[in-house]
């Protein structure tokens, strides 16, 4: 473990954090299996603090934290719960350094730049602060502005973390099972990203690219010209929060409208564009004045491949209709093995958590808390679950809690069954793309061309004796004894009815040297011939009794 003086600090407080916390989780797993209460709550109290202290570590371990939330193969129950709940407390940082960020990134003054800029933001989080302003065109707008000195801090913190993290998978069990090592690369690469508002920007205009049909969604466009890696301007969508939305607001909803449209946009996000917003909590979901629905805060987002999403639609399909033998079997087809893989286990107890949760009420039925328990059912058995499939549990547990403020009585298994044919058909569709047919067509036509004279080789070669096949799958050692044993008794029979016919026809010809009345020559050929006989047929029954005893022990 290559230890760095400068991190000694850091070293110490994630050891601290480990040491109190780590044990707890333990027996939090022991009062799961023994339904330990007293152990159980003090568990809920241990994890409140684990999501404080992270909060107090400041923004890479709030980041890690809310990462943590969707390992449910890795921690209980009561620890994601308590985790999922983790969100930015930050005070915003001085105006002063505001000004001076946007003014060195635009290389012009903000009063040049915009009519207005409000000195108070309207949201503080830990990478960044946004600020309502407008531009010299009276157009209205929202300025993302980063945190001064924030990346350097975070590679500070990432190199601690990743060195933890190598230590732990060389000396750990733990490590060994789950590869820390992996988990910590993916979410550096994934914080970092998020620390390029240019590529926020990009997901925003994808994003709104793809929601572009639903007329109940808006995603704000980016401005090109007064956005750079650390400030985004962007349109202002006036809107309230969907976290603070008092019960008499919730009444004037189109709640069912809301709900369906923000579900069915979100399947067609991960399971037919394979891109999504990955980070759909209330906080990050707006009520716009008109009564749509606003995504914002782009900076982590999600990618499919293809081959992915098929995989995905054919298990949340499986659920959906609670045919937990399917489901295991796509989980089965997607996860990686390791050595103590219980195929049987996994299957009867994916099954039982399906057929469960079918019987749930619907207002208590939770897609996401459904995916990430199947995540830690796959890590007790033995498989480890492609990153895609807990960053999908991620994103349908927010937007239960989001469907919920909308509609109470919201059904995910039903919109997902309602979803199912119309995600076919926009998949086959997708694959019927000018691309897809263009690529189809250079291939039918190099078939086309190619095919006379692949024929003309066949037939030549089958002309001239030359055409040979190759057949794998079988025995040729066993296949060449056979031959030879069969070879051997042909012979052996030829030769004895050659002995038999020969001593006939002596037996004709008159001769002094007699046996028993009859020419000695043709007595001793025709003994030659019955002992030749009998010893054929006692190798054959020799050879032949093991099968028919195999073939009786069948029968029984």
């Amino acid at each position: 473990m290559a230890l760095k003086p400068h991190h000694l600090v850091r070293y110490k407080e994630i050891g601290l954090l480990l040491a109190k916390h780590v044990r707890a989780g333990i027996a939090q797993q022991s009062a799961d299996a023994g339904a330990d209460a007293m152990v159980s709550d003090e568990a809920g109290h241990d994890a409140t603090k684990l999501a404080q202290e992270l909060e107090k570590m400041g923004p890479t371990f709030v980041k890690l934290g809310q990462v943590l939330s969707t390992r449910s193969d890795l921690l209980p129950p009561v620890y994601l719960d308590a985790l999922h709940r983790l969100q930015d407390k930050v005070e915003p940082f001085p105006f002063a350094d505001v000004e001076r960020t946007v003014t060195t990134e635009l290389g012009v003054r903000l009063s040049k730049a915009f009519a207005s800029f409000d000195h108070k933001p309207l949201a503080a989080a830990s990478l960044g602060q946004v600020h309502r302003a407008e531009m010299r065109d009276g157009r209205a707008v929202a300025v993302k502005v980063q945190r001064p000195d924030i990346r350097a801090r975070i590679v500070d913190d990432m190199d601690a973390i990743g060195t933890i993290a190598e230590f732990a998978d060389a000396h750990t069990e733990a490590g060994r099972r789950f590869g820390f090592c992996d988990m910590v690369e993916e979410f550096r690469q994934s914080l970092m990203a998020e620390l390029d508002y240019r590529r926020e920007a990009d997901n925003l205009r994808t994003l709104g690219h793809n929601l572009a049909r639903r007329r109940l969604m808006v995603v704000p466009r980016p401005i090109a010209d007064y956005s750079t890696g650390v400030v985004l301007t962007m349109d202002y969508v006036a809107g309230r929060n969907i976290a603070n939305l008092g019960p008499l607001a919730r009444l004037e909803l189109d709640g069912r409208n809301l709900a369906e449209e923000l579900f069915s946009a979100y399947l067609d996000q991960i399971l037919v564009d394979g891109f999504f917003h990955a980070d759909p909590h209330p906080g990050n979901v707006l009520l716009t004045d008109d009564g749509r629905l606003a995504l914002i805060d782009l900076g982590m987002v999600a990618r499919v491949a293809p081959e992915m999403q098929d995989h995905l639609v054919q298990l949340l399909l499986a659920i959906s209709q609670g045919k937990g033998r399917d489901a295991a079997e796509v989980a089965i087809a997607i996860g990686q093995k390791l050595e103590d893989y219980d195929r049987g286990t996994f299957t009867r107890q994916v099954s039982d958590l399906v057929g469960r949760n079918q019987n749930v009420a619907i207002g208590d039925f939770q897609a996401g808390a459904l995916v990430g328990q199947l995540t830690r059912l796959s890590g007790e058995c033995g498989l480890r679950l492609p990153p895609e499939l807990t960053m999908l549990g991620k994103t349908l547990l927010n937007l239960d809690e989001v469907a919920r403020i909308l509609d109470p009585t919201f059904d995910p298994n039903a919109a997902i069954r309602r979803e199912g044919s119309d995600l076919m058909r926009r998949k086959l569709l997708q694959t019927a793309t000018p691309g897809n047919m263009m690529a189809a067509a250079m291939e039918a036509k190099e078939f086309t061309e190619r095919l006379p004279g692949r024929v003309n080789k066949v037939m030549d070669a089958l002309a001239e004796g030359e055409l040979k096949l190759r057949v794998q799958g079988i025995d040729e050692k066993e296949l060449i004894k056979g031959i030879q044993k069969l070879a051997n008794r042909l012979t052996t029979g030829m030769v004895v009815a050659a002995l038999v016919v020969g001593a006939a026809l002596i037996m004709r010809i008159p001769t002094r040297l007699t046996l028993l009345g009859y020419p000695a020559l043709a007595i001793v050929l025709f003994l030659m011939a019955g002992l030749a006989g009998a010893g054929l047929l006692v190798s054959i029954q020799l050879s032949d009794l093991p099968q028919r005893k195999g073939r009786r022990r069948r029968r029984r």
